[in-house]
């Protein structure tokens, strides 16, 4: 061994050859660790206490619900909450309807924001700024704002006066798929601008070299689109879809708003599970109604129902679905 390795060989004396910069390194590695550690052990809490709570809750007996000794673990192990919520929300009537609505807007709002965002990224067309800030604005503004237009357009749907005109009223169009639809090819469905932003930063990513290499080959623009740049974007593409699907999944404003409180989805059902059990308990027991403890557990259990598919989903396709989140780098 060298006489320059033992020299430094000890840490404090290589510290003092560093004038104590090693000291302040280490020690500022070692404190952004455990501030590292200390926020996401926090962030993941917050994350997974309210579920891991509702899923107690939906294990116990009504008798558990009120004995303050029990924080966490069931005394009284039962899965009856869950047979229960089953039967008063038509859960796989429910789950068929919702999964079938979530697939299609999905598919819809994927189709319009490629095509719109491939062309803010690509094309130049009048007050293209202006029309891209309306995108920006769709995402900043809640759709609360605009909730009592948006139902009174679908209620009295009409086209410059022609259905007035042919069937002496405007169409109701609620209590259908056709405002979904309208709207996810309008790009004005559940966080489209969010998707034309994502695929228009990514296909500005995309080098121009490769679009005139394959114009110089002979294709036409529609045939570059979908050979060249369909495939280069299938990352942004999936990590949309799946977003859509999943925010399509949970919504409860735009079915609140498009489809009547007796339809079959998911979200519905558990807005009305509490009227619902109330009937179920009145019929059962005599008693005017549920308690409010035994009601806020059987709505913590029909949530459970709605997250847990897309759970089961989740780990079978997270492979996937993290792949496609690390593929998709957005260039600002």
């Amino acid at each position: 061994m060298s006489k320059m390795s033992t020299k430094f060989k000890t840490f404090r004396e290589r510290n003092k050859k560093s004038n104590g910069y090693l000291l302040r390194k280490t020690s500022f590695n070692v404190a952004y660790k455990i501030i590292r550690f200390v926020l996401l052990f926090g962030l993941c809490f917050l994350i997974l206490q309210p579920l891991l709570n509702k899923i107690s809750i939906s294990l116990m007996e009504e008798r558990d619900l009120y004995d303050s000794t029990i924080n966490v673990i069931p005394r009284h192990f039962t899965l009856d909450n869950f047979k229960i919520a089953s039967n008063l929300m038509e859960y796989w009537k429910a789950l068929g309807n919702t999964f079938w609505i979530s697939l299609l807007v999905s598919i819809l709002q994927i189709i319009s924001c490629t095509l719109v965002g491939y062309g803010f990224a690509r094309y130049k067309f009048p007050l293209k700024g202006l029309w891209f800030a309306m995108v920006v604005l769709v995402i900043v503004i809640p759709p609360s704002t605009i909730q009592s237009s948006l139902y009174l357009n679908f209620r009295y749907f009409d086209i410059f006066g022609i259905f007035q005109l042919i069937t002496g009223e405007p169409l109701n169009l609620l209590d259908s798929f056709t405002p979904y639809a309208l709207m996810c090819l309008g790009c004005m469905g559940l966080k489209n601008g969010l998707y034309i932003y994502m695929l228009r930063q990514f296909f500005r990513g995309i080098p121009k070299e490769l679009e005139e290499a394959a114009y110089v080959d002979g294709c036409g623009k529609f045939k570059t689109f979908l050979r060249i740049m369909l495939p280069d974007a299938k990352p942004m593409i999936t990590s949309c879809f799946l977003f859509s699907f999943v925010w399509q999944w949970t919504d409860s404003f735009y079915a609140g708003m498009f489809l009547s409180s007796d339809y079959a989805i998911l979200s519905n059902k558990v807005s009305r599970l509490s009227e619902v059990l109330n009937s179920f308990v009145k019929a059962t027991t005599g008693l005017d109604k549920a308690s409010t403890a035994y009601a806020s557990a059987m709505i913590g259990t029909g949530t459970l129902m709605i997250i847990i598919p897309l759970i089961i989903v989740y780990l079978f396709a997270q492979k996937g679905f993290v792949e496609s989140l690390s593929q998709s780098g957005i260039k600002m």
